[in-house]
């Protein structure tokens, strides 16, 4: 990303399902990172269908944030769609994915990004999980 020539607007996508314990977490933590960049960014939360205070949560922080967006699917649709349906509403130039849970860490979005001024995309991945144990199994299982 070339930030001598012109200013690059940046939109975060995060879908959630059900993270009402993290969402007082995440949001205050992303903007500490994003704010210092010296782009224009957005964050688009996308609230898969939860069943817990999770979209209550979204709309008060959205008051604090002015940054913050907000797309509600009706019903759980899975990560995927809830992801596409993000992507879709973005206005920036280039996309940032990040999960709900407290999984992917905040403070590499601007590595990642960094890397845009030499390559067209950058990807990161979690090198170690917090998950439950039957979930790491499952995991392994599924990506052998």
């Amino acid at each position: 990303m070339n930030r001598s020539t012109e200013q690059t607007e940046i939109s975060v996508v995060v879908p959630v399902y059900n993270e009402e314990e993290n969402l007082s977490i995440l949001i205050p933590r992303l903007v500490k990172v994003l704010n210092p960049l010296g782009f224009s960014y957005e964050v688009i939360f996308v609230d898969d269908g939860s069943s817990d205070g999770s979209r209550r949560i979204l709309r008060e922080m959205a008051s604090q944030y002015p940054s913050l967006r907000i797309i509600g699917l009706k019903k759980n649709r899975g990560l995927s769609t809830a992801m596409i349906a993000g992507m879709r509403e973005a206005r920036g130039g280039t996309i940032v994915t990040l999960d709900s849970d407290l999984q992917n860490d905040p403070e590499d979005i601007p590595m990642l990004l960094s890397y845009l001024d030499r390559y067209d995309m950058a990807t990161g991945w979690r090198q170690k999980r917090d998950d439950p144990w039957l979930k790491r199994i499952s995991s392994k299982i599924a990506n052998a």
